[in-house]
């Protein structure tokens, strides 16, 4: 039976796809190797992951202006996630999501996304119903 999770209302379109989830915090422009898709930096907790085409589960955004722009130069290359969720995420990220038209939602009722959804489930993210189906 699908697990509804509700959160403060988001952007982008509603999609379906794989949790890729972490308790580390998110930087476009730091953590990622956006040619390849893969977390590239050592440390963090998905470095050597493929973040492209999964739905990013991750405690908040890290980062400032060139984050927003990058979300859109990956979009653009086809090189992103489906979406992200994030506990808290800052302005700029919201506006780069929206920006990329990217699924973006943040501010769970139920706590900690992080520790909601697991690497593998299948999620459907709804920004405009501020919903996130688990299953």
């Amino acid at each position: 039976m699908p697990r509804i999770l509700k959160c403060h209302v988001g952007v982008g379109p509603r999609v379906t796809g794989t949790a890729l989830v972490t308790d580390d915090n998110f930087s476009a422009r730091y953590d990622l190797d956006r040619i390849r898709g893969i977390f590239s930096r050592p440390q963090h907790k998905l470095a050597g992951e493929s973040y492209v085409d999964r739905v990013l589960v991750v405690n908040t955004a890290k980062g400032g202006v060139a984050s927003a722009w990058m979300l859109h130069e990956m979009a653009s290359r086809g090189m992103a996630p489906k979406a992200i969720l994030f506990n808290r995420v800052n302005p700029i990220l919201a506006q780069g999501g929206a920006l990329a038209n990217m699924a973006l939602c943040d501010r769970f009722e139920d706590g900690d996304v992080t520790g909601l959804i697991q690497t593998g489930e299948i999620v459907t993210v709804d920004p405009a119903r501020g919903e996130v189906i688990i299953g």
